[in-house]
């Protein structure tokens, strides 16, 4: 039987980079998947089928309240429980790196209202639905980014350290209900949309990989064992960690 038979896991910015490559693994061993998106799942959707799997998509702004709302009612309606979260919609790859003083406010807010508070959210509306079945795991996506205090990249280091604050502190709450709550932080991976804003790759593509214990570019393919791993039943008693994959950079 595949790890994850039977379960029913929500990708939130799951048709594009990187959240493409978690919907798919997810669905290859076995679990039938919400892609939540800002942008079309309908080619991801058609790919899972394809493969011989399950999957639905919806557009949801996980930044507004009712469009999460919706998207867990539809998800409901579509495989009748939730049993893992991953909160992987993140604003990063259309930033351009700049100095502190150089982050407008809206911008600022921006980013902290699509990767904290639209973390908050699907939580809020999702979590009942694993609290009513006694057990749920909950990935928050954050970053290697907070354990180095990358610069030039203030306001997304800074909602990348909120998540993993959140997790640890969220862990705490949902422990009761059997739910497991981790982070999964990536280092700099080389994905689809990563690749399109040059200005990420120029300034720090050498200079990770010179950090790393492995000395190597990493791909989203790097990501989706430690993904599995915490969405599967082999992390029961692993809860409120971040598990970082990065190649070894941040022992440097």
């Amino acid at each position: 039987m595949s790890r994850l038979q039977d379960k029913v896991a929500i990708v939130t910015g799951g048709a594009k980079g990187i959240g493409r490559h978690y919907s798919l693994a997810l669905a290859q061993h076995g679990a039938k998947v919400m892609v939540a998106d800002i942008a079309d799942g309908k080619d991801i959707v058609a790919e899972i089928a394809k493969a011989g799997g399950s999957a639905a998509t919806t557009i949801c702004d996980v930044a507004d309240e009712m469009s999460v709302k919706a998207m867990v009612a539809e998800t409901m309606k579509a495989f009748g429980q939730i049993d893992i979260l991953v909160n992987n919609a993140a604003l990063y790859s259309t930033l351009t790196p700049r100095a502190f003083g150089e982050w407008d406010a809206d911008l600022w807010d921006k980013v902290m209202a699509v990767n904290i508070k639209g973390s908050y959210l699907t939580v809020r509306h999702a979590a009942p639905h694993m609290i009513a079945r006694k057990s749920g795991k909950i990935i928050n996506i954050a970053s290697g980014t907070p354990y180095k205090g990358i610069p030039r990249m203030l306001p997304y280091v800074t909602s990348k350290g909120a998540i993993i604050a959140f997790t640890r502190a969220l862990s705490r709450e949902l422990g009761e209900h059997n739910i497991c709550v981790n982070t999964l932080s990536p280092g700099l991976i080389l994905s689809d949309t990563g690749l399109t804003n040059t200005a990420h790759i120029e300034e720090e593509q050498v200079k990770i990989r010179n950090t790393r214990a492995f000395k190597r570019d990493a791909y989203p393919e790097d990501l989706l064992g430690a993904l599995i791993f915490l969405a599967s039943d082999d992390s029961n008693f692993v809860t409120g960690q971040s598990l970082v994959v990065d190649g070894g950079s941040v022992n440097n």
